[in-house]
């Protein structure tokens, strides 16, 4: 069974860094495009960066207020992505998830806090 799991989440002033992980099991990581998302209170869950798998494996996607700020990243030995948050902001607090899609196959971990709060 596929499973994703992230870590990494926190509390972090504004200005800070983070670096989330997200640890796919059951299955081989690159056959899978990875995504993380995001959800603050009251809004509806947001795309913030997308990996794709081993056919596409330069293909990128960044939410533009998030580009040249966040890095999304795989490690195919670790079966894990990572994604590096640099200068967060407060408005950028939320639930933070990683999506696994191969084909019609979807997953979703259970998701990781991030608070940037001074």
């Amino acid at each position: 069974q596929v499973q994703l799991v992230e870590s990494g989440g926190g509390l972090v002033e504004p200005g800070g860094s983070l670096r989330l992980s997200c640890a796919l099991s059951g299955s081989t990581l690159d056959a899978y495009a990875i995504g993380w998302f995001r959800q603050a209170p009251g809004n509806e869950r947001e795309g913030v960066a997308c990996i794709n798998n081993r056919r596409r494996p330069s293909s990128l996607y960044y939410l533009n207020s998030v580009k040249g700020r966040f890095t999304i990243s795989r490690d195919n030995d670790k079966n894990t992505v990572y994604l590096q948050m640099n200068s967060l902001k407060p408005e950028e607090t939320g639930v933070y998830y990683c999506n696994g899609r191969r084909g019609s196959s979807d997953y979703w971990g259970q998701g990781t806090q991030v608070t940037v709060s001074s």
